[in-house]
């Protein structure tokens, strides 16, 4: 097996990024001869997305990665909602679902189409899977997401600090991080940071969607936006799976559904 830390410049980003990756090895390679690379054209690639404050180490999950034989990109998406946010240099959305995926393919000959190329995440991550996978369904087959941080109806019509003394109504960030990440708050439901747009987009142009799996906590801070984001996919007819079962906002809760999302990415 092969992990890697791979460092490239992102025209996206305009600046040097890095990336964890990790290899399965091919099975082919204890046997005389040369091996090409890359090994199996058959190899699924599983991006996964970490969640706000950085990543995590849930997702080192060499062992299920070599049972399925399923490379694993790993991005650092920073604070970022894996969105393309209003700053120069902040198209976070635009490099994973296009630079990165193009890196992916140019480079090791994986992600060449969605039914091989997958996407998951918890948390900010959990977002960032549901929407890079709708804003690019030719790209993801499968998105997977847990606890995911579906805030946009939260943080629309947010205002900005009268003056500095003042408390901030959100305990995690501030109306200028929400606008740098979302854009427009007061507009920000109607736009295509918002993941329901994107799927309503897709079904009014008779689009296939991604195949999506959800899951929270029942004593998840973020249960409530989970169980909204679970209804409005079933009202509107968007066939998935939603789960719940007891737990919070940790890895506990997550060490428990990864496995099982890879079960159903990859045995499905």
């Amino acid at each position: 097996m092969a992990l890697m830390q791979i460092d490239f410049y992102s025209n996206t980003l305009i600046r040097p990024v890095s990336f964890k990756m990790f290899i399965p090895n091919d099975p082919r390679a204890d046997q005389p001869g040369p091996v090409k690379f890359p090994p199996q054209a058959e190899m699924k690639t599983l991006f996964l997305l970490h969640g706000y404050t950085g990543a995590s180490e849930w997702w080192r999950q060499e062992k299920l990665a070599a049972q399925y034989n399923v490379a694993l990109v790993m991005p650092n998406g920073e604070n970022s909602f894996y969105l393309d946010g209003i700053s120069t240099g902040h198209k976070y959305g635009t490099f994973l679902g296009v630079e990165l995926v193009d890196y992916i393919r140019n480079t090791f000959g994986l992600a060449t189409s969605a039914e091989n190329t997958y996407i998951c995440g918890l948390s900010m991550g959990g977002f960032g899977a549901l929407h890079t996978a709708l804003a690019y369904p030719d790209r993801f087959g499968k998105a997977g997401a847990m606890s995911s941080a579906l805030i946009v109806h939260q943080i629309a019509h947010m205002k900005p600090k009268r003056n500095p003394s003042d408390e901030d109504a959100d305990p995690v960030a501030n109306y200028e991080y929400y606008r740098e990440c979302f854009g427009d708050l007061e507009t920000v439901e109607e736009s295509d940071a918002n993941p329901e747009k994107l799927v309503e987009k897709l079904l009014a142009a008779g689009r296939k969607l991604p195949e999506i799996y959800m899951c929270c906590g029942t004593e998840d801070f973020l249960l409530e936006q989970n169980r909204s984001f679970h209804k409005f996919l079933t009202d509107s007819g968007v066939a998935h799976i939603y789960l719940e079962s007891p737990g919070i906002h940790d890895d506990v809760f997550w060490d428990e559904y990864t496995p099982k999302i890879m079960k159903w990415m990859f045995e499905n």
